[in-house]
């Protein structure tokens, strides 16, 4: 898995379609495109993985850091099965301060980690390609 780096890599997955939302995040993906005769953003036909926590959602550093390192943990894990493509995951409302004082406090990041892998267990199941395809009517 690669991570992305440059701001031009985020704009490029951002702009892409949102494949999946929980209450606290959101997954965007881009397709991988190697053949064209552009610069390529992505060096390799890889899994992609990008983490934007905003200030305005986690003002504290350390939980900025803390929630960045249970994204890419939770997305490393075996069984996962993200797509070859560019993924960013995105923190889109803060965690209330008043249910967890401590930004690095395991029920943070217990509730963290359960939400990621809702977040990605959603986004498996909308890139799985159907069973099998609908009949095609024939008129003649």
């Amino acid at each position: 898995m690669q991570r992305l780096k440059t701001r031009a890599q985020f704009q490029a997955v951002l702009a892409g379609a949102t494949v999946a939302r929980t209450a606290h995040f959101a997954l965007h993906r881009c397709a991988l495109d190697l053949a064209s005769g552009a610069p390529p953003l992505f060096a390799s036909d890889d899994v992609w993985l990008g983490a934007m926590v905003p200030k305005r959602w986690a003002r504290r550093a350390v939980t900025r850091n803390a929630i960045k390192r249970q994204i890419y943990t939770v997305s490393a894990a075996p069984g996962v099965g993200l797509p070859r493509a560019a993924h960013v995951v995105r923190l889109r409302a803060g965690f209330d301060r008043k249910e967890f004082v401590s930004a690095t406090s395991d029920k943070l990041k217990a509730a963290v980690r359960a939400e990621l892998q809702q977040l990605l267990a959603r986004a498996a199941r909308s890139s799985a390609p159907a069973s099998a395809p609908p009949p095609a009517s024939s008129s003649s």
